[in-house]
């Protein structure tokens, strides 16, 4: 494991574990597993590990398992105050303690106004005093340093940076949006402020490791596509930590293998050359940027929308065919479906979107797509299954 060191000389490993994409089953996340993959990813040397109050039952799981394997104190814990929950400091201290019980800790390593998008949002926060709470929190030690989170565009990225004395910032970055989002000069803006940068979406939402065939061609090697996509990141001397959002044993010991020996300018300029020439590729077979964060669920009307995006890319990168047997096992056979077709359009999915999509006319595009005859005809046998089995 390579490491880098953050703002005051910690050393960080280069490989974060993202738990937002923890294994699930039945009844929620699939601890066991959970376990064995982030022991995994511990023993490899990952001493950073990236949650938030948000994610569904992420805390509680990240909480039990330190506590379960005794390993809180070789590891720093990053997680996200919700401020758009919050209309006051005690509103904040609230949850912030509830956090606290979730974790089973009395600190948070590495704390982050989550989805901080614009400095008037920060202005709102300072109004209510969040700049005295952090203060004390950091006095107490129950925070160790405190950053911000972003998705938007660079003008406001860089604002964000000058407007407090952050700790650190966290943004998402990755060949396809190197120059969207914060992008390339929003990081080098916050290396220049000495701000260690954690990155988000290295892999697009997997849309980096399931490739169309035209940009599987260009690979070559015995490098994965993670490895491509991560070993871009860690070629650059302004990213500090890249979090994966591991679910598998696969994919542990894949990105501990390239983060072993991954240090920067390590790219030879026949492999930086590739870059472009897969992200050409991509965008001719891919129909949304959507990356699958979920922050646009829960869908009032129950319309699984990463899923419904998934299947309609998957659609021009591999064939309708496929995809569409994919749709109907995703969003049909339920007991009530979630297909593009159950959108009411009430847009409140949009405002939540970190890439501001316009998902209801992109739903419309799927469903034209997708839900042909024959997935209306099924739609029925299912319907009359539900009503009469």
């Amino acid at each position: 494991m390579q490491y880098r060191k953050d703002r005051y000389g910690r050393e960080l490993s280069i490989l974060g574990f993202g738990c937002m994409r923890f294994e699930r089953s039945m009844g929620g996340i699939d601890l066991d597993k959970a376990q064995a993959q982030l022991m995994a990813a511990i023993d490899g040397g990952v001493n950073y590990l990236d949650t938030a109050y948000i994610y569904p039952g992420s805390e509680s799981a990240v909480g039990e398992i330190l506590e379960r394997t005794g390993r809180r104190d070789e590891v720093y814990i990053a997680s996200k105050l919700p401020h758009y929950l919050i209309k006051s400091i005690a509103g904040a201290e609230k949850l912030f303690r509830e956090e606290l019980r979730r974790l089973r800790t009395d600190h948070i390593d590495y704390y982050l106004m989550h989805l901080l998008t614009d400095t008037e949002t920060w202005d709102k926060l300072c109004a209510l005093g969040i700049r005295e709470w952090i203060a004390q929190k950091k006095q107490s030690g129950q925070i160790g340093q405190i950053g911000f989170s972003y998705h938007g565009g660079t003008e406001k990225f860089c604002r964000l940076v000058d407007v407090y004395d952050w700790d650190f910032c966290q943004i998402q970055y990755n060949y396809l949006d190197e120059h969207s989002q914060a992008g390339r000069r929003g990081l080098q803006y916050a290396h220049s402020k000495g701000l260690p940068v954690i990155i988000m979406e290295p892999l697009r939402g997997g849309r980096l490791v399931e490739l169309p065939p035209a940009a599987r061609k260009l690979l070559e090697g015995e490098r994965s596509p993670a490895q491509w996509g991560l070993r871009w990141l860690w070629d650059q001397p302004e990213v500090t930590v890249v979090l994966s959002g591991m679910h598998s044993m696969e994919m542990v010991a894949d990105n501990l293998a390239a983060a072993k020996d991954s240090v920067p300018g390590m790219l030879t300029d026949a492999e930086r050359a590739v870059y472009p020439k897969i992200v050409e590729a991509i965008s001719r077979s891919m129909k949304v940027g959507c990356t699958g964060c979920g922050y646009c669920q829960p869908c009032p009307a129950g319309v699984d929308i990463p899923g419904v995006f998934q299947c309609w890319n998957a659609a021009y990168a591999e064939g309708k065919k496929r995809a569409r047997h994919d749709y109907v096992k995703c969003v049909l056979l339920r007991p009530k479906p979630t297909g593009a077709a159950e959108c009411i359009g009430c847009g409140k999915c949009e405002q939540h979107c970190p890439q501001s999509l316009p998902i209801r006319q992109l739903l419309g595009q799927a469903r034209r797509d997708l839900e042909g005859v024959e997935y209306k005809i099924l739609g029925k046998a299912v319907a009359w299954l539900h009503l009469w089995g």
